[in-house]
């Protein structure tokens, strides 16, 4: 019985997170270049139960030999065994802001691969996002809507010296005469990437590969990629699976309690 407790319980939690994530996704729906989470479940090892006992041969001093019956496998339980980001590219929309870029895959080499505009955090460390909501800063520098740099193809952020300026389809930023490429980063399993807050991803990232294209839409957003309705959904599908597997729960403890009473008043 105590087993019970804990495979409900498991199911609970399981539940929990996978709700967590949920309302995250639908928190973000209308967040720029969000890439919405899904989770991956597994179960605990399945043990594989015996009926315990001995048979009895009849020889002249008499010999029991233990037994072994099998009654079928019990399963321990679910977990949730990672969350993992859906790298689908979203929609996209115009917006008509000059600083506002959408970067739009063609050739992607591994079905795996994306691209990302690279960025610097707070602590100078390369990052990546898919969330082109720009601005430019007091002195002239692009940056995200939190501050960090985007960083032109060599690594340095890119200046702009002011609102007016001109991105080609193929990530040249124009302005006054000079031409600044923008640092598009590619890796080929975006699913090795880690998340973080703000729309940023940290890990292997690099120079695109030959045969990449892409096109980068000035005045264009790339919007999220969460369904809504299909994560209202799913949200209701998880909370009627939690509300089971409380019920499961509730069940467990009655009985338990049942039988803890009935035994004291046998004493």
């Amino acid at each position: 019985m105590l087993r019970g407790f804990y495979t409900a319980a498991s199911g609970m939690m399981t539940q929990q997170r996978q709700q967590e994530a949920l309302s995250n996704n639908i928190a973000n729906a209308n967040t720029p270049g969000y890439k919405a989470d899904q989770t991956t479940m597994r179960a605990f090892p399945e043990m594989l139960m015996h009926q315990m006992g001995s048979s009895n041969i009849p020889t002249q001093n008499g010999l029991n030999l233990p037994t072994q019956n099998p009654i079928g496998s019990l399963n321990t339980g679910v977990y949730v065994h990672e969350t993992v980001p859906n790298h689908v590219q979203g929609s996209v929309r115009d917006t008509g802001i000059s600083t506002d870029m959408a970067l739009v895959n063609g050739t992607i080499p591994d079905e795996t691969g994306s691209l990302f505009f690279t960025v610097q955090n707070a602590e100078g460390e390369a990052r990546y996002t898919r969330n082109g909501n720009f601005t430019v800063d007091g002195d002239g520098f692009l940056v995200t809507t939190q501050g960090y740099y985007v960083l032109d193809d060599a690594g340095n952020p890119v200046q702009t010296n002011g609102m007016e300026f001109d991105v080609t389809p193929d990530g040249l930023l124009q302005v006054e005469g000079e031409t600044t490429p923008l640092g598009i980063a590619y890796t080929e399993n975006a699913n090795e990437l880690a998340k973080e807050g703000d729309g940023l991803f940290s890990g292997d990232a690099g120079a695109l590969p030959e045969g990449t294209t892409f096109t980068i839409q000035q005045g264009f957003l790339e919007q999220s990629n969460v369904d809504s309705l299909q994560s209202m959904t799913q949200m209701m599908e998880s909370y009627r699976m939690f509300e089971t597997n409380q019920r499961v729960l509730k069940a467990y403890d009655e009985s338990m309690g049942k039988a803890v009473s009935e035994i004291g008043r046998l004493g």
